[in-house]
Parts: structure tokens; C-alpha cells; sequence
């Protein structure tokens, strides 16, 4: 069987050497990919915005199956193309991806499903947004309702913060289209908490959990990023607290979605803050989460391309997983998520478990920078304090001359591990 893996991000160098491991799978494509993802797959230069180019591909070189990896072509009704074309491909359609294309639409959503989550409130016009902020006071939480690549929320914990940041998305149209509209949030307390399931309609088949780190720079300060590493497990929360989760966010969203005509095949992905009063939802996301699949998808031990077969033909998969823990820790270039230098060389490149690239381009054979994240670095060990020790003895051999990354990634878990 042939696969194709639509991206070319660190998720879908993941995601492609996932299903390589695949004994059903004789070739994994990834469009356009990056050069660093060819031990996994053989990249094809073909963009993620070319639908039509795509869907050729995939008739001329009969690719069972397609996934999807990014949110910006599963919000251009990609899925939907290949279905029209009579194409294997899994995906959300355009319609059931508005659960993470609109925040308005998603906050709205969770209110009529009755899915817990904090309270807001949804402005085009800055002098309102500001008059709303001076009411309910802070810290509270600014939000571009389209997509903004991670980097449209700020948690703003005073009233200039606010301000400012009402400023950039609605007076100086920092995000675009992406920001016409802006979502006010109520400041949750807790610990984040990523679960991420494998959905079709009614069917939910969750996985194990992850904690992302979002902010750039270490004791999570500095701007918000796509994500500067992850791992999995998550020992601060228990089995318990995942089926809650599952029972009370994933479930409701797949059975609310499939009500409203929307019904969802693909990953949905719940941005969870564990609250004293259980889970509230901080965001949904249409695909695998970036970094959580690179240090989710290590520890699955089932046949991904299987699990996605059965999932396409209505079967419900067993999904098995390994009791060793993944930390992942990202390498961006340095500037990010600001401004920064492209095509800088990548020295002392270090071997480990999992490496999985990202922004990088080629230059004579070697690789260089090409974006803000650049890489990421993964270990898997019996503990996390495994992992994380492996990790940042393998980081410390890379050149950060270009590169910079948080020393800090897992330290909340390691404080529970040490209990």
C-alpha cells in the first residue's frame, strides 16, 4: 500500500514514519515534506495548497491513503476535494474543521453541547473589546479567532497587556483575515493538559495524554509559539481525570458535531486546563497537535495505517500502548516566534531515539534552517527523568551559533515523578 502525507512540519515527519513501520505500507509520500523527513518518506514537490495538483498525485500512483497533517488545507476543504475525487483520505471536511477555524464558532458550540469551558465574550470593534476588558479586569485571555499558527493568544495579566494586545489583532491587523474578529476568555487556573483522539462520527478512540509548552522561553515567559516541546505521559493527572476528559470534552464534541451535520472524522485534538472543577476546554484543534504527535505517536504500538483503516471502515481499533515515556524538546531559530535568519547551517546535528524535522531547508547537501521551528529531539526511556536527562545531553552537542531551546521542558512533571 501507498500513503501520502499531506505537510511539512515536525507532525508530519512524525506522522510519516509512523506509518512506514507499517508492514502493510510499501511507500510513504509526504507533500511537500522537507528534506529532513526523506529517511521516512519521499518528499514530493507539491504544496499543500495545490488541491488539485494533490489529488492528481494520488490517482497517478494509486495512494490507498491519504492524510491530512496540517489545520490551513483541512479548513480549505481539502477532504472534502478528495472525497468528491473518490479518494481514500483521512481528514476532517471543511465543515467539521470550523471547530478549530473559528474560535467563536467553537466557544459557541461548547455552550450548546454543554461542554465545560470558561465563559467569553466575541468583538469586531476595539473600543468595545477595550470596555469589556476594564469591566471584567484580568488576567484574562486575547484570542485571534482565525488561524494564527499558535500565535494568536495572548494572556494578558494587566490592562496594558490587554490593550496591546487588543491593539495588534483589531487596530493593527497583525494576524490578517485571521483576526476581523477577537475572542475574550475567562483566565482558567490549573495545569494544561493536550488529548488528542482518533474519531469517526460517534466513534472516539482516545489517546494518552500530553503537555505542551507553549511560551518560547524557560518558566514558560516570553510569547506564545506553535510549541517548544512536549512529552507523554502526563503523571500529574490520573486515568480517572483522562476519562473524565473523554466522557465529558471528546465525546460530547464528536456526537455534537455529527448532530449539527458537521460530523468529524479525522484527530480531534482537546487543549485541556485541569481545573479544581474538572476539565475545561481552552481550544480544539482538527489534526494532530504539533508537538504532541512526536512524542504521542513514538509511544503507540499499533499499526497506525491499520488503526486508520478500521477507524475509515467504521470498526472501532484497539489501541496498545508503550509504558516508556517521551519527551520531545524543540530547537528554533533564534528570533522566534519573531523575526529571524533563514538558511543558517545546522552544525553537530546529534543522533537520538527520534529526531524529527521541521523548518529546514538543503544547501549542498546539508541541512539549514528554513523557519522558526527547526527540529525536535525526542527520547524514550522507562521514566520521564529518563527521557528528559537523555534529551539535554543530546542537546548539548548541537551548534546553537542560530538555535536556541527551553532548558525546562518536563520539569513540572519531573516535580510529581519525584514524589
Amino acid at each position: 500500500m501507498k500513503v501520502l502525507v499531506i505537510g511539512s512540519g515536525g507532525r508530519e515527519h512524525a506522522i510519516a514514519a509512523k506509518l512506514a513501520e507499517s508492514k502493510q505500507v510499501t511507500n510513504v509520500y509526504a507533500a511537500p515534506g522537507n528534506p529532513g523527513i526523506k529517511p521516512s518518506a519521499e518528499c514530493v514537490d507539491i504544496k499543500e495548497t495545490d488541491h488539485d495538483q494533490l489529488i492528481h498525485f494520488a490517482k497517478e500512483n494509486n495512494i490507498a491513503l491519504t492524510v491530512v497533517g496540517p489545520e490551513a488545507p483541512l479548513l480549505e476543504g481539502i477532504v472534502d476535494k478528495f472525497q468528491q475525487a473518490g479518494l481514500n483520505v483521512f481528514g476532517p471536511t471543511k465543515a467539521a474543521a470550523l471547530i478549530e477555524g473559528s474560535k467563536s464558532y467553537a466557544k459557541a458550540f461548547m455552550q450548546r453541547h454543554h461542554i465545560p469551558t470558561g465563559s467569553y465574550a466575541v468583538f469586531s470593534n476595539y473600543d468595545e473589546a477595550k470596555e469589556y476588558v476594564e469591566r471584567k479586569g484580568t488576567p484574562i485571555v486575547i484570542k485571534a479567532d482565525g488561524l494564527a499558527a499558535g500565535k494568536g493568544v495572548t494572556v494578558a495579566f494587566t490592562t496594558e497587556e490587554a490593550f496591546d494586545a487588543l491593539f495588534d489583532v483589531l487596530k493593527d491587523n497583525k494576524f490578517g483575515e485571521a483576526g476581523s474578529e477577537v475572542v475574550l476568555e475567562e483566565y482558567l487556573e490549573g495545569e494544561e493538559l493536550s488529548l488528542m483522539a482518533f474519531v469517526h462520527g460517534d466513534t472516539v478512540v482516545p489517546m494518552v495524554g500530553a503537555q505542551d509548552h507553549k511560551r518560547a522561553y524557560d518558566n514558560d515567559k516570553g510569547p506564545n509559539t506553535g510549541g517548544m516541546g512536549a512529552y507523554s505521559p502526563v503523571p500529574q493527572f490520573t486515568d480517572d481525570d483522562i476519562r473524565r476528559a473523554v466522557i465529558e470534552v471528546l465525546q460530547p464534541a464528536a456526537s455534537g458535531l455529527k448532530e449539527e451535520e458537521r460530523s468529524f472524522t479525522g484527530i480531534l485534538y482537546a487543549g485541556l486546563m485541569m481545573t479544581n472543577e474538572g476539565p475545561k476546554v481552552i481550544e480544539f484543534n482538527a489534526r494532530f497537535g504539533d508537538p504532541e504527535a512526536q512524542v504521542v505517536l513514538p509511544r503507540l504500538q499499533s499499526d497506525l495505517f491499520q488503526v486508520i483503516s478500521d477507524l475509515l471502515h467504521g470498526e472501532k481499533p484497539h489501541l496498545e500502548w508503550s509504558d516508556e515515556a517521551v519527551l520531545g524538546v524543540v530547537a528554533a531559530s533564534k528570533g522566534y516566534p519573531g523575526s529571524y535568519e533563514k538558511y543558517q547551517p545546522i552544525k553537530k546535528m546529534p543522533q537520538a531515539d527520534y529526531l524529527y524535522f521541521a523548518g529546514v531547508s538543503e544547501q549542498d547537501k546539508h541541512l539549514v534552517t528554513a523557519g522558526g521551528r527547526v527540529l525536535l529531539l525526542a527520547e524514550k526511556a522507562e521514566t520521564l527523568q529518563q527521557a528528559q536527562a537523555a534529551v539535554y545531553e543530546k542537546l548539548a552537542q548541537l551548534d546553537t551559533t542560530n538555535l536556541f531551546y527551553r532548558k525546562d521542558i518536563g520539569d513540572k512533571a519531573m516535580k510529581r515523578e519525584t514524589l
